[in-house]
């Protein structure tokens, strides 16, 4: 009896479906943190963060398993102006000394139609942690060149900097910041 009940219990278990996990690929940059925010209401602002790192899980059977991990070097904020990024450093907005490190944990997904999705989580930036919803595109998936398995997405939001404890307004109309994050995860 003990016997047939391991048989059927591995047999469900091989049966279970299993999370596929995937390393953002930032050494061979397929992957982007983005913003952009308007300058006082005249014109758009873009940046993007150089250094970062992350996994995300999938399973093809069960997509609302799905979750994310990142995590962001805030000093590699990069707007391509030298001392507008110095600015961005400092405790007027992204504070890196005191907060080197700016990290997204996913905490659910829900997959919609046509490869859309929300993804639901929580955004720790300047030290302040805030339940964030992605809207997630689903890019493609398959097979790379070199021998791998590959599977790409895209996610925007909108987060408003005084939700950050970010000291510095330059009005209302640059309140809010346009995150998009593109992520190309090579399967391990």
């Amino acid at each position: 009896m003990k016997l047939k009940t391991l048989t059927l219990g591995l047999m469900m278990a091989a049966g279970l479906s299993h999370a596929d996990t995937y390393n953002i690929d930032t050494k061979g940059a397929h992957a982007f943190v983005q913003f952009k925010i308007q300058h006082l209401g005249y014109s758009w602002l873009y940046g993007r963060f150089d250094e970062f790192s992350g996994t995300f899980d999938y399973d093809e059977k069960n997509p609302a398993a799905a979750k994310i991990e990142m995590t962001v070097n805030t000093a590699s904020v990069n707007s391509n102006h030298t001392l507008r990024d110095k600015h961005l450093r400092s405790d007027d907005f992204l504070n890196v000394e005191a907060h080197p490190e700016a990290k997204f944990t996913s905490t659910g997904f829900t997959e919609g139609e046509n490869g859309h999705g929300s993804m639901t989580g929580d955004l720790t930036l300047n030290g302040v942690t805030q339940p964030v919803t992605l809207d997630v595109q689903f890019i493609g998936a398959g097979k790379d060149p070199w021998g791998g398995f590959r599977r790409g997405y895209e996610a925007t939001t909108e987060i408003k900097l005084s939700d950050f404890k970010i000291k510095k307004s330059l009005g209302p109309k640059s309140e809010t910041l346009l995150l998009t994050v593109s992520v190309e995860g090579i399967k391990q």
